[in-house]
């Protein structure tokens, strides 16, 4: 179990990429990028997948084990102190165009990969203390709202033409970013609304949770602009949309073509492990917290990143997450490959 936790903490890696692209200039300042999408995406092509799960004996010690909990919080710590040095680093003098890119790029990675990435796995957590952290995460990446309409839109639509974050069959990765942002933020504000007035409150009160996401977003703003100026608190916006372009990115190729049954009129199937595209390859799944595992994480929504399983009847990427990122930014590519895999599951 000590050999699993250690694997787990592989993901910190970037974060030293991400330390040594703040220290340093030129072609340094984008060592996050070349490891997460170069070095990875590469052995990937040529690494089997692990179907491999856990025994029922490994998996009840694994979920028990709060050192796998204790790694999620270091993130959170890690986080923030990089954040804050991004920013101080940006400050430093003789900065040319092309250490400012990677420097910003470092940091969005740092944003979709930690912020809003593990934001998305504690925030699956009951327990307020790690849902806490989670928003915290989220903070980081300007995404707060992805905390409301993630847990109680997405995975609730999963697989529909209403859910905003899944992809439809011949649908762009260019077409879905737009659709995906604006309809996953109204949906944020629908959900939220609609609590706050199940409460027994008003929608414009501080008791409506979307409301507090926003100030607390422009309050974080207005420090950063405050203390670092207005040109820093820009390549900081860069940073955090890139982020968010990982994120959505992520969405996509985690449902694309993949649709839910209807029963009756407003109401799907069970969201089962066939509905959601799953990853095997075993780099990228450490690097995410195994979020590769995404068919298993929408049958059992509460299901610890440790103990994530593998499922015969979910369909599989051809190779890991950093991979399917880059292809589908070529659509005819990436629908060439998906499409001719979404094809074969029909004949199953």
């Amino acid at each position: 179990m000590l050999f699993r936790i250690f694997k787990y903490s592989s993901p910190f890696i970037v974060f030293a990429l991400a330390w040594v692209a703040f220290n340093e200039k030129g072609w340094l300042c984008f060592l996050p990028l070349l490891w997460a999408f170069v070095f990875i995406p590469l052995v990937e092509l040529f690494m089997k997948p692990n179907p491999n799960n856990l025994s029922a004996t490994e998996e009840a010690i694994a979920k028990a084990d709060k050192r796998f909990d204790y790694l999620l919080y270091a993130v959170v710590i890690v986080q923030y102190f990089l954040l804050i040095y991004f920013l101080f680093s940006l400050q430093e003098v003789g900065l040319t165009w092309v250490d400012y890119t990677g420097r910003i790029i470092s940091m969005g990675l740092l944003c979709g990969i930690f912020g809003i990435n593990v934001g998305h796995e504690l925030g699956h957590r009951a327990n307020p203390f790690e849902q806490f952290l989670a928003k915290a995460l989220l903070l980081t990446s300007l995404y707060l709202h992805f905390f409301i309409e993630h847990n109680k839109g997405h995975h609730k639509r999963v697989a529909t033409q209403e859910d905003p974050a899944s992809a439809r069959y011949g649908e762009s990765l260019f077409a879905f970013y737009p659709r995906t942002i604006i309809f996953s933020l109204i949906s944020a504000w629908q959900i939220a609304n609609k609590e706050v007035k199940r409460k027994g409150y008003s929608v414009l009160s501080w008791h409506n949770e979307m409301i507090q996401f926003t100030f607390i977003q422009l309050l974080m703003l207005l420090v950063i602009g405050y203390f670092f100026g207005g040109l820093i608190l820009g390549y900081y916006l860069i940073a955090a949309l890139i982020g968010i372009g990982l994120l959505e990115a992520v969405n996509y190729i985690e449902h694309y073509g993949l649709s839910r049954k209807q029963i009756e009129s407003g109401k799907y199937e069970r969201a089962m492990p066939i509905h959601s595209w799953n990853s095997n390859h075993i780099v990228g799944r450490l690097m995410l917290f195994e979020l590769s595992r995404h068919s298993d994480h929408h049958f059992m929504a509460s299901r610890k990143y440790q103990i994530l399983q593998h499922h015969d009847d979910a369909p599989q990427m051809p190779t890991g997450y950093p991979g399917m990122m880059i292809l589908a930014h070529f659509p005819p590519l990436f629908f060439y490959v998906m499409n001719r895999q979404i094809k074969k599951l029909a004949t199953i």
